[in-house]
């Protein structure tokens, strides 16, 4: 819950009684307002909101079917053959918000007010249902390396020699369409797939030569909105929401204060215990049990940690430490790249590669409380609301039809 501000003088009017135009047009207003952020469920299969069916919503993928290289034979009717659907079940959850606006005494005066907070609201429900689709959707097991590496923890950046880097070239680009194409995903629209990529990757690509000679312009009017170009066939839609894998802490965050360093140093190793330069807490062993490091490339899962003051507190590991490992060398927080670099997804996508539950039709509402609603601990009518609800979910319905890229970026 937030809050705003807002002070009005006008005639009193009672309770939350919104015709069905109002109720339809305050919808209409946020569905706008949200629908530019939604960029991850621009591209998948759109399913309704299930009325009175519980929490659960079904997907459904159609299989291909065979070849049918049987000659016909004349005055014959074939055998024919059989749809073979797969239906992938997920449950829905529900999102929202409201701010609460002081002395708001009417609805009708203030539909100035109410439509600029919607726009906020908008804005942040689109943020919101955006980010559920996209954790669930770079979830996919069809991923590709920078430029060809074995794992996220190796992709590297911020090398002086450019071509060193795991930055996303077209090259990449390249690869993973032919992914697609050799798995029959269908493309959208003009025969073109579509790549969802940060703006900070989206530089990278573009300095590439490549790119440069090939880029072929896209009209926005005739695609979608945040199209920076297409190559290879692949049409390329900007998004600050596309997904980046940050490394965590190495210690309990709650504890940190400004200043202290982000990385932990090797004092000395003995088989699978390290001993560090800085001190640890009780705390941070209780935040980093079972979590993991990564030390000269290499990601290690911790055992235990020892607290103890700057050279004395240890941290043991579940296996032997490589033997680069020496005193000296810096430790880090995995789930990232090398050094803890921070690494971006570029989705690339077929149609039906995933499906989402749609926005309209219920799916995203407006919901606005007058002061002294009954119900609103208002009893001074005082305070009026507006909020949203959302029913969303997402799931993955054909993984080969989806590569997401992973790179770095020279930021």
């Amino acid at each position: 819950m937030n809050t705003l501000n807002v002070q009005t003088t006008t005639t009193d009017r009672q309770g939350n009684n919104l015709t069905p135009e109002m109720k339809t047009y305050y919808d209409r207003a946020l569905i706008r307002f949200a629908s530019p952020k939604l960029v991850h469920a621009r591209f998948g299969q759109q399913k309704p909101i299930p009325a009175g069916s519980g929490k659960t919503i079904e997907f459904r993928r159609f299989s291909p079917l065979p070849k049918a290289l049987t000659p016909l034979t004349e005055g014959v009717t074939p055998k024919g053959n059989t749809l073979n659907v797969t239906t992938v079940e997920s449950t829905v959850e529900q999102y929202g918000d409201y701010v609460t606006m002081s002395d708001m005494l009417t609805l009708s005066s203030v539909d100035a007010v109410i439509s600029e907070t919607q726009n906020v609201l908008g804005d942040q429900a689109g943020r919101t249902l955006d980010t559920v689709i996209r954790e669930k959707i770079n979830a996919g097991t069809n991923v590709q390396y920078g430029n060809g590496k074995a794992d996220r923890n190796l992709l590297v950046g911020g090398n002086a020699d450019y071509e060193a880097n795991d930055y996303l070239t077209v090259a990449a680009v390249k690869r993973a369409v032919s992914t697609l194409k050799r798995n029959n995903a269908t493309p959208f629209k003009d025969g073109c797939y579509v790549a969802i990529i940060h703006p900070d990757v989206a530089n990278d690509l573009t300095n590439d030569p490549e790119w440069k000679a090939v880029k072929q312009n896209v009209d926005p009017k005739d695609w979608y909105n945040g199209v920076i170009g297409k190559i290879h066939g692949v049409v390329f839609v900007e998004s600050t929401e596309a997904k980046i894998f940050r490394a965590g802490y190495l210690r309990d965050p709650e504890t940190l204060t400004q200043g202290d360093p982000e990385t932990l140093t090797v004092a000395s190793v003995d088989g699978k215990t390290i001993t560090v330069r800085e001190p640890l807490t009780e705390s941070d062993r209780n935040y980093l049990g079972g979590k993991s490091i990564q030390i000269q490339g290499f990601d290690y899962l911790i055992n235990d940690v020892t607290p103890g003051e700057a050279g004395s507190a240890n941290i043991t590991v579940s296996e032997a430490l490589d033997a680069s490992v020496t005193a000296g060398a810096i430790i880090y927080p995995s789930g990232a790249g090398a050094n803890g670099r921070d690494i971006y997804s570029t989705l690339f996508l077929g149609q039906n590669a995933y499906g989402v539950t749609s926005i309209t039709g219920g799916g995203l509402t407006t919901i606005l409380k007058q002061k002294g609603s009954a119900g609103t601990g208002d009893p001074l009518d005082q305070r009026s609301t507006v909020g949203w609800k959302a029913t969303q979910t997402a799931e993955i319905l054909s993984p080969e039809f989806m590569v997401r890229v992973e790179t770095t970026c020279s930021y």
